[in-house]
């Protein structure tokens, strides 16, 4: 359904909490869904233009072809690679054809769970007031409830925090003779400092029950396109999920982003660095409201837990959006303690980020 003018801004925020995308067509700022605003730069979008023809009147190609392309933008050998319709297609393969007991660390990206059915779903609560993963835990309820994947989302959604390297390795090596699979998501890394060094996409091989999952929609800000990929140095696991893959999943705009992308890696480390930039000042304004607790982030977005003496984060957003026409996220949803008292707030550019704090600090003084 799309919103029309005579929809008050109330009508229009309820009907928006049911949608999934599109929000780009309803007039309002979007502090909710997570892009990189700095890429990919008008060249790549003019290559479209120039190939509109060929793009949307031929078959695209299939997933060894996929698979090659990836491997030269990542420098990884094809074999290890799936490529998914967005890392959401791979994700649905993962938890709900694949594992038999998925354990994940929660709050976190709900279509891990959602994928599931239920019975095969162990939550595993987060430390709590600081959403820190200890990883010496986890491995042991993992190993307790005999779970064959587990998940970990670095930097986390909604946290915004990364899980450190050495914990990462020490939680594979933990699970490694349990049989059971590490999957991270590295979908928001590039936004942390020095993603090179933090990802251990370089040092798969060592890790037989390790597989990395990377949404290139998010980082590469083609939310539109859907890409995304697995990758893994565990051959049987990764055959297993090529397996479930459509013989053509992603269309011939994602095949040409695909193979446009090896020439613009510095634009896209540029766009990464701006971002942070945004990010970081984001951060420092929200720290300037009373009361507000403003956890440090890693990712693309700030995750934050409002004053006591204010209303709840569903409250607070839909204000937000009635009064001055701006949408954030709030945790409601999630599974933590508190959950409507806590926000996702999403960086844009400079300018729109400081237009929300200010927006904000009117809403909470009132």
């Amino acid at each position: 359904m799309s919103l029309n003018n005579n929809l008050s801004q109330a009508e229009k925020y309820d009907l928006i909490k049911t949608q999934h995308g599109g929000y780009y067509r309803h007039g309002f700022i979007d502090h909710a869904y997570l892009y990189n605003l700095y890429f990919p730069p008008e060249a790549i979008l003019s290559k479209f233009k120039k190939n509109m023809h060929n793009l949307v009147l031929n078959y695209p190609v299939a997933q060894d072809a996929l698979a090659e392309l990836t491997g030269e933008i990542i420098d990884q050998p094809p074999e290890r690679i799936v490529v998914g319709n967005g890392a959401a297609e791979l994700i649905k393969i993962i938890s709900g054809q694949i594992a038999k007991k998925i354990i994940v660390p929660v709050p976190s990206f709900n279509e891990y769970v959602n994928a599931a059915p239920k019975k095969n779903v162990i939550e595993f609560p987060l430390e709590f007031p600081s959403f820190h993963l200890d990883v010496d835990k986890f491995a042991l309820e993992a190993i307790k409830v005999n779970a064959d994947i587990a998940i970990v989302v670095t930097p986390n959604n909604p946290t915004s925090m990364l899980v450190p390297k050495d914990d990462l390795i020490r939680l594979a090596r933990k699970l490694e003779s349990h049989n059971c699979l590490l999957v991270i998501d590295e979908s928001f890394l590039d936004f942390a400092e020095h993603p090179e060094k933090i990802s251990l996409e370089n040092e798969i091989e060592e890790f037989p029950n390790m597989a990395i999952l990377k949404s290139m929609s998010k980082s590469y800000g083609i939310g539109g396109i859907r890409i995304g990929y697995m990758l893994s140095a565990n051959s049987k696991f990764t055959k297993l999920v090529r397996a479930s893959i459509p013989i053509w999943n992603i269309n011939g705009f994602a095949e040409e982003f695909l193979r446009l992308l090896p020439d613009y890696k510095q634009e896209f480390i540029d766009s990464c660095k701006q971002v942070r930039s945004d990010r970081d000042k984001l951060y420092h304004g929200l720290c300037r409201i009373d009361g507000m607790t403003v956890y440090k982030p890693d990712a693309n977005f700030v995750f934050c837990r409002l004053p006591d003496n204010v209303p709840n984060a569903s409250a607070i957003s839909k204000e937000l959006f009635i009064k001055h026409n701006m949408y954030i996220k709030d945790c409601a949803g999630k599974s933590q303690p508190d959950s409507n008292r806590y926000l996702r707030i999403a960086s844009r550019k400079e300018t729109e980020n400081m237009r929300l704090v200010e927006a904000l600090i009117d809403i909470l003084k009132d």
